[in-house]
């Protein structure tokens, strides 16, 4: 999809004493640089080092109110995952769920390959490319710790970030090529990212376009229960809803109802579990994937990621990009000419070698 010629929007990257750093575009960034992004509806960050994956915590900012994310990222990634055996004993270092479980539930999982992301990945080189009205970000990670009774490790993954110009949302996708052999694969992503909160306060309602009802206020989540107590999505269950959207309404400085900020997963066919629990913050995880892979499958999704004033826009925004599985760009990695989704059927593999 080619995007309208708009206003470039800014980049500033930043190495860790906050020095700018300027590379052309379609250059691997240093890890450990800062990235941040400035367009006319929003700011937002990507870190290098530390917590990783996605877009930094507290960093994504809307121009026209002045709200933003309250949690520990957008975007966020894992591990790679796949159901376990309920009759068997959790090995030490595996996954760990069961009936009084208030963090996984009682929901049989195991680890197939790590490490978590996020917390543990602890530097990445992303790519940055500057197009006319959008700069996209692109980030590779072999998972390289195997959990028995895989053999190996070496499954990668890849990142797409596309920030448009003169819009209030950002493009994110995740793209898997795996070396593992499962009967039902995958990975998990907050979406759009947990919320942290002392008895509702920061937030007023929660929106969850597959359940009923489907706006939830925050007192619903005022005490800790587990993912499969309240709000669980499974794939299956009940007919594919129309749209996959999750949501918080933020609150303002000044205490008024602030707007949206919203995760779509463009093709709902593609979430596998999705959880919105409370666990000292209300914890928005989804799983994607969820179906039988052989060594040198590749699956992934598409989300859109951003602030709505209303639930109206958020669907019409939705329909826009309806059925996304993935990102590609258009053009020369040094001067991309634009960018378009793919469905999931077109996903090409993620080289498997380091480089």
């Amino acid at each position: 999809m080619r995007q309208p010629r708009r206003a470039q929007a800014s980049i500033r990257v930043e190495d860790e004493r906050g020095r700018a750093v300027a590379l052309p575009s379609g250059s691997l960034y240093p890890a450990g640089s800062r990235i941040q992004i400035e367009t006319d509806a929003y700011s937002a960050a990507v870190a290098n080092a530390g917590y990783v994956s996605g877009v930094a915590a507290g960093s994504f900012v809307d121009a026209r109110t002045g709200a933003r994310d309250l949690g520990f990222g957008l975007s966020i990634v894992d591990f790679l995952l796949e159901p376990a055996d309920p009759q068997r004993a959790i090995p030490a270092g595996q996954y760990t769920y069961g009936p009084e479980d208030r963090v996984h539930g009682n929901i049989p999982k195991r680890y197939v390959e790590g490490p978590q992301i996020c917390t543990q990945a602890r530097q990445l080189t992303p790519r940055v490319h500057r197009g006319d009205d959008f700069t996209a970000i692109q980030t590779r990670y072999h998972w390289n710790v195997a959990y028995a009774p895989h053999p190996r490790a070496g499954s990668v993954w890849e990142q797409t970030l596309i920030f448009p110009n003169a819009e209030r949302f950002f493009l994110s996708s995740d793209r898997v090529t795996t070396v593992a052999e499962s009967p039902e694969l995958f990975f998990r992503v907050d979406m759009p990212g947990h919320i942290k909160h002392r008895g509702g306060s920061g937030f007023d309602h929660v929106y969850l376009s597959y359940h009923d009802p489907a706006i939830l206020p925050s007192t619903d989540f005022a005490a800790d229960f587990a993912p499969d107590e309240r709000f669980l999505y499974r794939r299956g269950e009940r007919p594919l809803p129309e749209r996959f959207i999750r949501a918080y309404q933020v609150t303002l400085p000044d205490g008024k109802d602030g707007p949206w900020l919203a995760g779509m997963t463009l093709n709902p066919a593609d979430v596998y579990q999705a959880w919105c629990h409370q666990r000292g913050y209300v914890c928005l995880i989804e799983e994607l994937g969820g179906r039988p892979t052989r060594p040198g499958d590749t699956f992934g999704a598409c989300y859109l990621i951003g602030w709505f004033d209303d639930l109206n826009s958020m669907h019409q925004t939705y329909d826009r990009f309806r059925g996304w599985s993935g990102l590609a760009l258009e053009g020369r990695a040094e001067n991309p000419t634009g960018y378009k989704g793919l469905k999931s059927g077109e996903l090409t593999p993620v080289p498997l070698e380091k480089g």
